[in-house]
């Protein structure tokens, strides 16, 4: 029995001695047992989960899309395409630090200092925009970890900033009674850091390896002398298929059509890290910028996360708080966590609360976005988180961080549009639930095809003061015209109701309403209180 004993304790210190031999510190917290719950690592347990109220009813958060890629000032996916040989990201890097083997994108992270961070100070903004929660990066595919990672050295309290990024986000966003999420997109490093194996095909360079392949010997008498590159780019690997198309990851996201498969080991590395971030920070919402869950299907880490997640919510809150987003999700599995539609919307009423995610510019700060003043206007948010509340969705709205840690000026002039026209209508967003149809008017014709991910953001016909995006709160219904309409608004989906009362949001005196023979017709007052789009407050036996 003492033999098997010891065996046993021998097999469980395993992986500890792995990573140490690694040089990874270990934190018992993340290898300890899961919490006991109902939830199990597997669709029939997980597909138990009910969204929790808070979220249903928030409808609205922001997100702060922030990290290292953010210290350039180029937009997104830099530490990709800086590796892309005659790339936009490429030309710009060569120009502005130098050549990619002898400043890889490890050398951006050591430039990164984000010295102007205030969080609390962008708290308190976002607050006033009306969010109801708060999303960080806690990592993008570039492998770097915006906290006190004790699995991955690169890390933001080891070197860049060396600040607890995510720890004081979650500070900030519960001092101003938000709810608190990350944001977690490392586990495609393994395949997205393949340009990093490259070199230059032609030009003075030609022939010379990028930074990818360094290994820990070669930090010698260097500013990142102890750390292993590898555990950064994760570059110990042959490469995926077809990998000298740049455009080929895109088919390979969900792991197939020859990607390279990721090692255990690896699999183990991203799923204790997580597991660390869960329990150190205690966020709400889990954010994966991934098909159905991070390294589905060749890995079941997902489902551990999953289980995790939600068997920690309950025992930190006695009750089931926790809200976990993940994309291309098949009708099964939007029963077990929050469908996430990036950069677009659904078409239609979801039976199960859903989100959008999209940015006001580029996911990581592009200072040429400010220059071109090209950012989305504060009346096209407030459309899309409308439409999408109307089809029972949330929205998560990314406003691009520069390097340093703020906002542009540009940033917070939309940032306060949006504030000025929520603190007017938000009862028509919060706590509202789906009206028997979702709207009227011509863009439901000229909707943009849902594929993949998303991706039909401003791909259907633009909204106009002929468009009306329905919510309903009890025996209340909202009517929001999307636009500034000149004297009159006919609701044509009301036809033959019974309205008894109708209001204008934010304006006191009475309207001139009937029922015609084409619906309920309203007529608004010169000087309508928030023209980017008024609500109408309707009382009556109006449900279909």
């Amino acid at each position: 029995m003492k033999r098997r004993a010891l065996l046993r304790n021998s097999i469980a210190l395993l992986p500890a001695l792995l990573l140490k031999r690694q040089g990874l510190d270990m934190v018992p917290a993340a290898l300890a047992s899961a919490p006991q719950g109902p939830f199990k690592p597997d669709w029939n347990s997980l597909a138990q989960y009910q969204v929790p109220d808070w979220y249903k009813n928030a409808k609205f958060g922001l997100w702060a899309h922030w990290g290292p890629q953010c210290q350039p000032g180029h937009g997104d996916w830099y530490a990709r395409s800086m590796y892309q040989e005659g790339s936009d990201d490429y030309n710009y890097h060569v120009r502005t630090y130098g050549h990619p083997s002898k400043f890889g994108f490890k050398d951006v992270i050591h430039e990164w200092r984000a010295e102007k961070w205030d969080p609390e100070e962008l708290l308190a903004l976002y607050k006033e925009a009306g969010a109801k929660y708060f999303v960080a990066l806690a990592n993008h595919h570039d492998n770097f970890d915006n906290y006190d990672s004790s699995y991955q050295p690169w890390n933001s309290v080891r070197m860049g900033p060396k600040k607890d990024l995510i720890g004081g986000w979650a500070k900030a966003a519960r001092r101003q009674g938000l709810h608190f999420g990350v944001s977690i997109h490392a586990a495609h490093a393994w395949t997205w850091y393949e340009t990093a194996q490259r070199h230059d095909k032609k030009g003075p360079m030609m022939g010379v390896p990028y930074d990818g392949r360094l290994r820990k010997a070669d930090g010698k008498g260097l500013w990142w002398e102890g750390f292993d590159p590898q555990d950064l780019y994760e570059q110990d690997h042959a490469l995926s298929l077809n990998s000298e198309n740049d455009g080929a990851i895109g088919g390979q996201w969900a792991w197939g059509n020859g990607a390279a498969v990721p090692s255990k080991r690896y699999c183990e590395k991203f799923y204790n890290r997580t597991i660390e971030l869960i329990d150190k920070y205690s966020p709400d919402l889990l954010y994966f910028d991934d098909t159905v869950l991070p390294l589905w299907p060749v890995s079941d880490v997902g489902l551990r996360i999953a289980a995790h997640h939600y068997n920690s919510s309950i025992k930190r809150h006695g009750s089931l708080e926790a809200v976990m987003n993940g994309k291309i999700l098949n009708e099964d599995q939007r029963k077990c966590l929050v469908w996430d539609i990036e950069r677009g919307q659904s078409n239609e009423i979801q039976p199960y609360t859903w989100q959008t995610d999209t940015c006001i510019g580029s996911w990581h700060y592009d200072r040429r976005i400010l220059e071109r003043h090209q950012y989305k206007s504060a009346k096209t948010v407030i459309h899309t988180l409308v439409d999408v509340v109307s089809k029972n969705g949330n929205l998560l709205l990314s406003v691009p961080v520069a390097g340093d840690g703020t906002i542009d000026g540009d940033e917070r002039e939309i940032v306060k549009g949006i504030g000025g026209w929520m603190k007017v209508n938000s009862e028509c967003i919060y706590e509202t639930r789906p009206y028997s149809v979702y709207g009227e008017g011509p863009a439901m014709a000229g909707a943009g095809e849902l594929k993949g991910p998303g991706f039909n953001e401003g791909k259907g016909k633009p909204f106009s003061a002929e468009d009306i995006r329905f919510t309903r709160k009890g025996d209340t219904l909202y009517a929001i015209v999307m636009g500034e309409p000149s004297g009159e608004v006919v609701i044509r989906t009301l036809k033959g109701k019974a309205v008894k009362t109708v209001r204008l949001v934010g304006y006191a005196g009475d309207l001139e309403w009937k029922n015609s023979e084409d619906g309920l017709r309203v007529v608004l007052p010169a000087g309508i209180p928030t023209p980017m789009a008024s609500v109408l407050k309707i009382g009556g036996d109006v449900y279909i």
